[in-house]
Order: structure tokens, then sequence, then C-alpha cells
């Protein structure tokens, strides 16, 4: 009878009428931004593209893709994104497992916490950073691009209070089938913890994707760089790298900004709804049945 009640209902019509405000607002400048990139040359420099091309063409996206450095660039970013989200959920999901035991199963366990914790107070800064790179000899290594932050004490903490939310009878049963923490943590706690699990792998997936300055700073040659650090050198500094110059004479530095930019966002715009399912489970799972 709650749901049927007038306020109910306009309460209703508003939360969705302002939720489809803000979808609009948050989706209008990525359309415009392919209308943009498939526009002809000249009213893309006018500036007369709105919601629709005007002279469709797709040269943008040809000459994007025949641009052989961007193309590297691209796969460099992809093995980054693939190769960090899989370290770090291993990482930190075997450091969170561990730290949501308490004292009587992990001795010391107060003192790894605070260790953890500490490292969010205190940044290591940059030049210290880069120096320990430098002598570990990872200039140029895709490793530079992951291991500087691999654990993330932000994402063990979320998994160690999800972790806590298990109930432990249900690896009490495992240890009477004669399993022991490692198979517990396969077989139980990663199973019902997916939709966490999901969740970070998806933020350290877009902070990946996403990273620029990491890659300017450790990476040397358009052939090293990310996507986000080699698009920064196209866009933000106005470099023509990989491009034909009588290309760059022919077309529009909006059009082609355009379609590295769409290309760039398009992995991360695919990969979200089928993680975005997870959210949802998340609500209900871990919830202890009396």
């Amino acid at each position: 009878m709650y749901h049927k009640t007038l306020p109910y209902r306009l309460f209703s019509v508003f939360n969705y009428t302002l939720l489809a405000i803000i979808s609009i607002g948050c989706m209008l400048p990525l359309y415009h931004l392919l209308m943009v990139s498939f526009s002809d040359t000249a009213p893309a420099n006018a500036g007369l593209v709105t919601f629709w091309p005007i002279g469709f063409t797709i040269d943008a996206y040809a000459k994007t893709f025949e641009n052989v450095n961007f193309l590297t660039s691209l796969w460099v970013s992809v093995k980054r994104t693939v190769l960090g989200t899989a370290m770090a959920l291993a990482v930190n999901a075997l450091a969170a497992y561990a730290l949501s035991k308490d004292n009587r199963v992990f001795r010391g366990r107060n003192v790894y916490l605070w260790y953890f914790v500490v490292t969010m107070l205190f940044n290591v800064g940059l030049i210290p950073g880069y120096i320990l790179i430098l002598k570990l000899g990872l200039l140029n290594n895709l490793l530079a691009l992951i291991l500087p932050g691999l654990v993330t004490v932000y994402n063990i903490i979320l998994l160690l209070n999800f972790f806590r939310t298990v109930p432990k009878e249900l690896e009490e049963a495992t240890f009477m089938d004669g399993a022991g923490f490692f198979r517990s943590f396969i077989s139980i706690y990663l199973p019902i913890s997916l939709p966490a699990i999901a969740t970070i792998a998806l933020f350290t997936m877009v902070g990946h994707w996403n990273a620029y300055f990491d890659g300017l700073i450790y990476m040397k040659g358009a052939e090293n760089l990310p996507l986000a650090s080699f698009m920064q050198t196209l866009i933000v500094q106005g470099s023509t790298t990989g491009f034909d110059p009588a290309v760059i004479a022919n077309m529009s530095q909006r059009t082609l900004r355009a379609s590295q930019i769409f290309i760039g966002a398009l992995p991360i715009l695919i990969v979200y709804p089928f993680l975005q399912r997870f959210f949802v489970k998340g609500i209900v799972i871990g919830a202890v049945k009396e």
C-alpha cells in the first residue's frame, strides 16, 4: 500500500526524471564526440556539428588505424590493463583474505593492517619512485606501469570488509572436509565475493586504462607508450607522431582527435555493462539467514 500512495509516486517520478537528466548529461559529450568523428573536415572545423554528423565519413577512423604508433600504444594498454588487473586482484584478494581473520587465526594481524593503512597516509613521492624504478632496471618495461600500483589499500579494505560478512560456518565446513585456507579461499570466498571482486576489477581496469602520467615518466619512445600517454602527446601537446604529413594537411585535427578519444573510451564502455550486473547482486549476497 505504501508504494501506491501519491507522495511516493511523485517522489519516484522526481527521482527517475533527475536520474534521466543526469544520464543524458553524461552521455551527450561522448555522443557529440562520436558525431564529430564521423563528420567532414569543413563542418567539424567550423563547429557546425551538434547531434548529427555533417558530411558523413569514416576517414578519421581509417587514418587513425593506419597509425602504427597508435595501434602499438593500444596493444600496450591492453597488455597493461589485463596483466595489471589480474595481478592486482590476486595480490589484493589474498591480502584481504588473510587480514579478514581475527588474531586467534592470524597472529599479528593488527600490525600488518596498520602497516597497510600507513601507506595510505604517506606517499613515497615522485622522485623516490622514479629512482626506485631506475635502480630496478624497469624503465621502458611494462612492469614499471604495473608494480607501483599493484597493492591498493583501499581495495584491500573493501574486500576485507566483504570477506568478514561470509558466514564462518561455510569455511568451517570446508575444514571438516579436509580443505585448507587456500582451498577455502578459492572454493568459498571467491565465488561468494564475486560482486565485490567485479567492482574492484572495474576500478582497477579503469585506473590502468586511463593512467597517462606514469607512461610519460617511465616509458621512452612512442612505441612504448600506453594509449592514454600517447593520446596525451597527440591531443594536449599537439604531436603528430605516426601520421603522414599529407594526412594532417588534408584532414581536420578535430575529427582525428575525436576518433582517437572515442576509440580510447570504447573498451571500458564495452566491459562496464558486463560487470555492472554484479553490483545489484552485491546488495543481497553475503546475508546470513537466521
